[in-house]
């Protein structure tokens, strides 16, 4: 494998330790793996499909795990794969295990799911490599989107979060960029604190109703249909059309980097909690929270996944996974945010260097440090 000078440059006193991509000949299967640290043990990390991941991105989530892992006090590095395909075209399984067959000798990574993956891929990689979490329970598993893991620390995030802005969650409005394995359950905990769901997008547009949403009805459409669009109580608009709804709550649930720097001034909200891994930019974010936004980062949100899915490996139940879950997130919330208030700092900047630290650190305990 060439390493590029791109991947130089972006290199720092963390990592990432190796980058390596696959390619599979007969299949023409291609893949990315970043193992970005694992100086506290080896490296949780999903696996992600899609037709135009590229080795930034898989490198950016990696990094982002890295410092997920270490805010949750968990015994695991950093790391995340790309599986450049179609989820919805190619034959899911025989790429999924000529992947698992690529990383077998990559003991230091731990795959789990992510974007366009799911338990039974899980399933796959482990019959081929012994190693992954996420696992259908029959293997023993603890399945992370069935639980809705990812989607429980959001809203748990969020009723911390709310305090800082004096915002009352019975009666807050609330919009989420991708209702799927994490956008759904957000919205189903969310509304269980009162929160009223008015808006909600897929890849095929947005549904849009100022006095709410039935939650349980729009997900059964979404499973049933494809698209929260065939909805019918409600407007049909534009996928890019959510951002400029009035809420009080947003949840970005999907792909990276939905708001920039370009359309960053359209987005009309008081707190984002971010479900999905690096939904918006940096410097977005920045311009974000200057406009009076409150942002909680990725790293930070979106961690019940992850903690689900360490529980799971070292043998844990369901129950333990949820307790640690809002304990953890609520802990770190609340830590990071006062900083953020007492310091007048930005968030992402004040959670870096809270995980930067910790990685340190872990670091220093290696012999190669």
């Amino acid at each position: 494998m060439e390493i590029t000078e791109e991947i130089f440059e972006f290199a720092d006193e963390i990592g990432p330790e190796k980058v390596i991509h696959l390619y599979e000949p007969r299949t023409k299967m291609k893949a990315i793996v970043v193992v970005d640290n694992i100086a506290a043990g080896p490296a949780i990390g999903g696996v992600r499909m899609a037709p135009d991941v590229t080795t930034t991105e898989v490198r950016r989530l990696a990094r982002a795990m890295t410092y997920k892992n270490v805010m949750a006090g968990l015994p695991h590095g950093g790391g995340k794969s790309g599986i450049i395909a179609d989820p919805k075209t190619v034959n899911k399984e025989q790429v999924t295990r000529t992947f698992a067959r690529g990383i077998k000798s990559l003991e230091e990574y731990i795959p789990g799911p992510d974007m366009g993956t799911d338990e039974a891929s899980m399933a796959y990689i482990y019959d081929e490599t012994s190693r992954a979490v996420g696992l259908p329970r029959e293997l023993g598993g603890i399945p992370l989107d069935e639980m809705g893991a990812t989607g429980y620390g959001v809203a748990e995030c969020t009723e911390v979060a709310k305090e800082f802005i004096n915002l009352d969650l019975n009666g807050a409005r609330l919009t989420i960029e991708g209702f799927g394995n994490v956008g759904k359950p957000a919205a189903r905990f969310l509304a269980e604190k009162g929160v009223i769901l008015v808006g909600a997008s897929d890849s095929k547009g947005t549904i849009y109703n100022s006095d709410g949403l039935n939650v349980e009805e729009l997900i059964r459409i979404k499973e049933t249909t494809g698209s929260v669009t065939n909805y019918k109580k409600g407007e049909v608009l534009k996928s890019t059309d959510l951002l400029t709804i009035s809420t009080d709550i947003f949840v970005p649930a999907a792909r990276p980097d939905v708001i920039t720097e370009a359309n960053s001034d359209v987005l009309d909200a008081k707190l984002v909690i971010e479900g999905a891994n690096i939904p918006i930019t940096e410097n977005a974010e920045k311009m974000l929270h200057d406009r009076g936004i409150l942002i909680v980062p990725d790293f930070v949100a979106n961690a019940g996944g992850v903690i689900t899915a360490s529980v799971e490996y070292h043998g844990g139940t369901e129950t333990a996974a949820l307790e640690r879950i809002k304990s953890t997130i609520s802990r770190n919330t609340k830590e990071i945010l006062e900083k953020v208030y007492s310091g007048k700092t930005y968030p992402r900047d004040t959670a870096i260097s809270i995980a930067k630290q910790r990685v340190l650190r872990a670091m220093k305990y290696r012999e190669w440090s």
